[in-house]
């Protein structure tokens, strides 16, 4: 990963942050500037932490300083508390949610609030119990399976690469493709069928599944773009998704069937 130079600031006092931050939120744009660039190395000392989740630095960086924008605008200056204090949890709660929600791979709305859930759950349960709490003891504490858990675990994890280097053999390099591969799986990798099957379908098909997997819709809204009921969206999605199995278990059997010749 490319590195970036730290940024550079004038160290301020508790007292000029304070003054500040006062002159910020009564309109003053030169104070609120002062702030930020203040503050500049705080963002980055917490962009730090986040390195290896495969985002550009940059990236991640101009979403800190969305957070600490956020916490120059809502401290509240009646506490007599350091800015850092208050700043520090809304510039790293910025950074997780874009994160969360900007993933490279896109999961659905309900496993990244129940994702929400098993974080917060799980840091209330380490203030009290000192370890962290069991698959079922999550599940039990958030109402739902255990399945789910594991699910919306999986879900938010960083994909890996298939070229992602692993470790070296004799000099020579062994990458995660080289530990699935063989005979018989080299051909499907070069060949994902989804992209055909999916031109298969009709342009109301189509419609639903990108609707619903590529734009996150709910079976509502789709229902208010197509002008059809929501029990209607309901019944194709579960059509469409049982023939689109059947059509990817078929190709499955004739691509095994040419590897196996």
């Amino acid at each position: 990963m490319r590195t970036i130079e730290q940024p550079s600031e004038t160290l301020l006092t508790q007292d000029e942050m304070r003054m500040l931050i006062a002159h910020s939120q009564a309109g003053d744009k030169e104070a609120r500037k002062r702030m930020i660039e203040g503050n500049t190395r705080l963002v980055w000392s917490i962009v730090q932490r986040f390195a290896s989740r495969g985002v550009e630095l940059e990236d991640l960086f101009q979403i800190g300083c969305i957070g600490l924008m956020k916490s120059i605008d809502k401290f509240d200056l009646s506490y007599e508390v350091k800015f850092s204090t208050y700043a520090v949890p809304m510039i790293i709660g910025e950074i997780q949610r874009f994160l969360r929600d900007d993933g490279m791979v896109k999961v659905s709305r309900s496993i990244r609030e129940l994702n929400f859930k098993i974080r917060h759950a799980t840091d209330d349960y380490m203030k009290t119990h000192e370890k962290p709490p069991s698959i079922m003891e999550l599940a039990n504490l958030l109402g739902v399976s255990h399945e789910d858990i594991l699910m919306a675990a999986d879900a938010m994890r960083d994909p890996a690469s298939l070229h992602e280097q692993l470790f070296e053999n004799d000099g020579d390099s062994i990458t995660l493709m080289d530990q699935m591969k063989d005979e018989k799986s080299e051909l499907p990798f070069d060949y994902i069928p989804l992209k055909e099957v999916l031109k298969k379908l009709g342009k109301r098909e189509q419609s639903i599944i990108y609707f619903r997997y590529f734009l996150d819709l709910t079976q509502t809204e789709i229902a208010d773009r197509l002008g059809i009921s929501q029990v209607q969206v309901s019944r194709l999605e579960k059509k469409i998704l049982a023939q689109l199995k059947v059509w990817m278990e078929a190709n499955a059997t004739r691509t095994t069937k040419t590897v196996n010749k």
